[in-house]
């Protein structure tokens, strides 16, 4: 059964406010050129409980995170699999993607997120 979303942090909303303001050059890409007119709505910088995701979908209950090398470091793969782990407590999947492969594989990258919302909705709507 899908757990409903714990209620956002507001303490987090300036934080979020502020990233949405200072996206990367990638998060930019990703969301002008293709997030922002995708045919299932996604936000960007997405409060859920105590995290803020890069972009979320939640027809599809997929978060897509952005990945720079600080997501590479010990500390920084111990986070993600607590965020990660959170996630999925709310039956939401992650897509980590790289920074790089933004700017190598933009086409890519959007082939691959389009397959993951509709498998998503595709499993999430056998589950209902």
């Amino acid at each position: 059964m899908k757990r409903p979303l714990t209620p956002a942090s507001k303490d987090l909303l300036p934080v979020a406010r502020k990233l949405r303001k200072e996206m990367t050059k990638e998060e930019r890409h990703l969301w002008y050129d293709f997030l922002l007119h995708y045919d299932v709505k996604f936000y960007r910088q997405k409060i859920i409980g105590r995290y803020i995701c890069d972009f979320y979908c939640p027809k599809a209950r997929l978060a897509v995170e952005l990945d720079g090398s600080q997501h590479y470091t010990e500390e920084g793969r111990i986070h993600d699999e607590k965020r990660t782990a959170f996630f999925h407590e709310y039956e939401i999947e992650v897509l980590r993607v790289y920074n790089g492969i933004v700017n190598t594989n933009f086409r890519g990258i959007c082939l691959e997120i389009d397959k993951a919302v509709k498998d998503r909705i595709q499993e999430l709507s056998r589950k209902s």
